[in-house]
């Protein structure tokens, strides 16, 4: 079980802080945008449907990772871990549910787009219910195995924030990572590249496909390709090799998925763009409804 300790060596103060400030600048990003997204969901009917609700999935995993992310900032502009060991346990657990579910949520999203405008029959409710259903008890068992001693949390170098230990290279680590990756990080970036390769071979001789076939794919290798990358090093060789510094980039890296998530699937969303704009306007909902 993991214990607060205290600063490892090579980080100064202003580092910490640095670190701090471009976590709470991710967070922040991340809440507002995606608190937006669901709001114009709860507010807007014609959003209330079986493929939006993928997105809105989408937008929940993302705005837990920004929560994440809220409290290692916190912890950094503190230099400390004020939360215990039992805290780090439950900071690993939430942000591991919500990665994996942010992630596979992204691929629902690409097969749901896929069978939306690609085939002759449309996304059910039932459907569009089960798929988050599954990905959110697919990530909620796949987070909790570590606490149950299949992989381990642990704090990340900077001692601020906490993840899956990476830093023993043992067996265990090495057995629970390969099977997580294959299901919850190449699967999914299969879907999604696949799902939307097919879209674009079936809309592009028609014109520009409907909704943004390239970006998503890249954010998933962008943002979350550096972690994999870390995490596969650790499993090969000696990750000590690596410096402290360098092994923070990743995960700074990876906060920015909320932000860019939101970019892409809401503001880039017309429909999604103009349920925020309501929420934001009460005048012009009530001129949309007098419409």
């Amino acid at each position: 079980m993991a214990e607060s300790r205290a600063l490892p060596t090579g980080f100064g103060e202003l580092e910490v802080l640095a670190v701090g400030m471009v976590l709470l600048v991710e967070a922040l990003s991340g809440l507002s945008l995606n608190s937006l997204t669901i709001l114009s969901f709860c507010k807007t009917p014609e959003l209330r449907t079986p493929n939006h609700l993928l997105v809105l999935s989408l937008a929940l995993a993302d705005s837990g990772i920004s929560l994440n992310a809220l409290v290692a900032a916190t912890s950094s502009l503190l230099r400390r871990w004020p939360y215990g060991s039992e805290g780090c346990q439950a900071h690993g657990f939430q942000g591991f549910v919500t990665a994996l579910a942010s992630i596979c949520s992204s691929a629902a999203v690409a097969w749901g787009r896929y069978h939306h405008y690609c085939t002759r029959s449309r996304l059910d409710w039932n459907t569009a219910v089960s798929l988050v259903f599954f990905v959110w008890l697919s990530s909620t068992c796949w987070a909790a195995l570590p606490l149950l001693g299949w992989g381990h949390y642990d704090y990340e170098p900077l001692g601020t924030c906490c993840t899956l230990d990476y830093s023993k290279g043992d067996r265990n680590f090495t057995s629970f990572l390969f099977t997580m990756a294959f299901f919850n990080f190449l699967l999914p970036i299969f879907i999604t590249v696949i799902s939307y390769r097919l879209m674009e071979q079936k809309l592009g001789k028609a014109g520009r496909p409907p909704v943004n076939t390239v970006l998503p794919a890249r954010t998933l290798l962008l943002c979350w390709g550096p972690y994999a990358l870390l995490y596969l090093y650790a499993a090969i060789a000696d990750v000590t090799s690596i410096p402290l510094k360098l092994q923070m980039v990743p995960a700074l890296i990876a906060k920015t998925v909320p932000t860019v998530n939101a970019i892409n699937y809401a503001l880039g969303s017309e429909m999604v763009h103009r349920g925020i704009w309501q929420c934001l306007s009460p005048q012009r909902r009530e001129r949309d409804r007098e419409q």
